[in-house]
């Protein structure tokens, strides 16, 4: 969702001038344009005697006027960070404007690096976070890199021991399988920072923000109506954010890295951090871009999930029911990509004993 014309940040003029370290389906699935595909691979957190296994795919997406195009998505995806066995982190970064890939690929570098050499992230996972975030932006601005009207979003979990950290800045989405009962639910776990939440919607509207989805800005609907509906109408038509005076930047994101024009409206870097504690009932979690989640509620993923033993084929089986469904409601494809990480045999200490899923 986030850029009018899929990646492009806006149809209309750009400007006011015009360790490890790797960084059955549903539907019959065959493309050429996946770019990674790994094999399975298993962690061990030994404070807690439980093993992550995780699997990832992403695809270049597909545009008719654009024949060869670059995957803006990048992904990291570093076990034991500073050697610490007990400490990894899986990301997603999801790159728009005519420099997406670059600034996606940036902050996939700088983020691994920064943390790995931070001192303090095991003390205070929180701040170690959010320094690391807003120095990375300080760095795109000051890089070589055009961010007049390009950027990237993140999201990155954090796996210390039982504890899960997250930190997001845009549209992608952390989501975690809960076993209740006979029941296998989806809990998400980032919230969507986009203009559809009144929250946000209230700070860029303060910073100057136009607000308006690409009908509004046409023609065909009443500006002055500011209210689009529910985030999860899959396909509709999201509210955008504008310069006051001006056609551009047009992005359904709120917060983001780079991004210099829509920064003075109100998007901002500084990330969203939650934290959560991992539990027998957690099954496994899912970080993936908004291109994943554009026609597939969170609901629908995990169920996916859950339908498969591997990790690889539930990664199959999503891309290409969302490559799938974008082609059947657009003309156009979103690049894509998910990471499917299950938790096994986490063991939790009770009072003398221990409880094992």
């Amino acid at each position: 969702m986030g850029c009018v014309n899929g990646k492009c940040c806006s149809r209309y003029p750009s400007s006011p001038d015009g360790g490890s370290d790797h960084c059955g389906e549903l539907r019959p699935y065959k493309s050429k344009h996946i770019l990674t595909k790994r094999s399975l691979e298993i962690v061990h957190v030994s404070s807690h005697n439980f093993t992550l296994q995780y699997s990832i795919l992403t695809q270049l997406g597909y545009y008719q006027d654009r024949v060869e195009s670059e995957n803006q998505d990048s992904f990291c995806i570093k076990t034991q960070i500073q050697c610490n066995p007990n400490v990894h982190v899986f990301g997603v970064f999801d790159g728009h404007g005519q420099y997406g890939a670059q600034f996606s690929n940036f902050f996939n570098d700088r983020l691994v690096e920064i943390l790995s050499s931070d001192s303090t992230l095991l003390d205070d996972p929180l701040k170690a976070y959010t320094s690391a975030f807003l120095a990375i932006n300080s760095e795109l601005h000051d890089s070589e890199i055009d961010d007049t009207m390009s950027g990237t979003t993140a999201i990155t979990v954090l796996v210390v021991g039982d504890t899960l950290y997250l930190a997001n800045d845009g549209d992608s989405r952390v989501v975690i399988a809960v076993k209740n009962g006979d029941q296998i639910l989806a809990e998400d776990l980032s919230m969507d920072q986009t203009s559809f939440r009144k929250d946000e919607y209230e700070r860029v509207k303060l910073c100057g923000a136009r607000v308006l989805s690409i009908d509004q800005v046409e023609g065909f609907k009443d500006p002055n109506i500011q209210n689009w509906g529910e985030e999860e109408n899959e396909g509709s038509d999201p509210p955008r954010l504008w310069i006051p005076n001006g056609m551009y930047p047009g992005t359904a994101f709120t917060r983001s890295l780079g991004d210099s024009t829509a920064e003075k409206i109100g998007v901002i870097a500084d990330p969203e951090i939650s934290v959560v504690k991992l539990t027998p009932n957690n099954l496994f979690f899912i970080v993936a871009s908004d291109g994943v989640f554009e026609f597939l509620p969170s609901r629908t993923i995990v169920n996916m999930v859950a339908a498969y033993t591997d990790p690889k084929d539930a990664c199959a089986a999503i891309v290409g029911e969302s490559y799938t469904l974008w082609l059947e409601n657009e003309d156009r494809t979103d690049d894509i990509i998910i990471i499917i990480i299950q938790i096994k045999a986490l063991w939790i200490p009770v009072i003398g004993w221990w409880c094992h899923r």
